[in-house]
């Protein structure tokens, strides 16, 4: 038998083939009683949309996921958010791992828009920190949404989902602080990333504003990796006068201070309270489980997604607007009162 086709549906709907192409697409475009009765049709006729067909077109229905980052957990919540956004109306998702250090980024992306591969990019960071590469895209007619720490967007060059990484490092010290601890370590800060800066200068506040100094001997250069936590760690307990608590910049890292604390003999939270940050299954993976800061990346790339597809659907060029998102605590056993200071 003939496979139906796009006209089938319109002729039984009684409706244009425009009209259809809009139902398969999820445009809201169109009316719930005629967008029923494209549905009955499609589904009386067993129609199948040509997707080879649609990403031929010149406005592709595919968007990129591009990202250097070592955590996997991250990149996984990410990928879900974006993909239930790309089912839902109808869009291809890809994904790009790369070298954010390489000078090849920005050509191996504009290739693919070139190529009608794709028509939007989701940038995170560090990424989504390189004004030089959004710059390149734009000029290369890309739909961009970048994804950043802060509590506003800092350009207007394109849409931003931006994470308040100051405001909640100011909650989670000021938790720690309200709690009795005064020696508070930071574990994580890395000059390259901007989240890692905001974490530490919410830190910073909230000792200013307790009136309490920071003790520079505390804050501990490192990666986001488990690995790097447990070193900084190891460095941290090396020195003559120990903190009652840790805040590490995420769980994964507080996950190697739990582990390192454990081989010099501490027991958490009884000598050591030792906080996280993400609300990653690293912070359900130790013992006791993690005090830390819900991050919902599912939830904020969802957010992203959706604002690249309305640009990519948007004809008349409309800007989207930036959005932000403010992040909670999620208290569990990792942090009890000091017990005493030590020496």
């Amino acid at each position: 038998m003939k496979k139906p086709t796009i006209k089938d549906v319109a002729k039984l709907a009684e409706v244009s083939f425009k009209t259809v192409s809009r139902v398969v697409n999820n445009e809201e475009s169109v009316s719930e009683q005629v967008r029923a009765r494209v549905q009955e049709a499609i589904k009386k006729l067993n129609y199948q949309p040509n997707h080879t067909a649609r990403l031929m077109r010149k406005a592709p229905f595919s968007l990129a996921f591009v990202y250097d980052n070592p955590n996997s957990h991250y990149v996984i919540q990410m990928q879900n958010g974006i993909i239930s956004q790309c089912r839902a109306k109808g869009f291809e998702l890809v994904i790009h791992p790369t070298d954010s250090k390489s000078e090849e980024v920005g050509k191996e992306l504009a290739a693919m828009i070139g190529s009608k591969q794709i028509g939007g990019v989701i940038l995170t960071p560090p990424l989504s920190e390189n004004r030089e590469l959004l710059t390149y895209l734009l000029n290369h007619d890309a739909k961009v949404v970048r994804i950043l720490s802060g509590a506003e967007a800092p350009d207007a060059l394109a849409p931003v989902v931006y994470v308040d990484d100051i405001d909640a490092g100011e909650k989670m010290t000021q938790y720690l602080l309200q709690q009795g601890h005064q020696q508070i370590a930071f574990l994580g800060y890395h000059p390259a990333h901007e989240s890692s800066k905001g974490r530490l200068r919410g830190y910073q506040l909230a000792h200013d504003n307790a009136n309490i100094s920071v003790d520079r001997n505390l804050i501990i250069d490192g990666e986001f990796t488990f690995e790097s936590g447990m070193q900084m760690t190891k460095r941290l307990l090396a020195q003559p006068k120990l903190p009652t608590a840790i805040f590490a910049c995420n769980d994964e890292i507080a996950a190697g201070a739990v582990f390192m604390c454990r081989l010099q003999g501490y027991k958490i939270p009884e000598d050591i309270s030792i906080v996280g940050f993400e609300n990653s299954p690293f912070s359900l993976q130790t013992w006791p489980p993690l005090t830390t800061v819900n991050q919902p990346n599912v939830e904020i790339a969802a957010r992203a997604a959706a604002m690249v597809i309305d640009m990519m659907q948007d004809d008349k060029n409309h800007t989207v607007e930036s959005c932000g998102f403010q992040l909670d605590l999620v208290l569990r056993d990792s942090v009890c009162a000091p017990n005493n200071t030590p020496d």
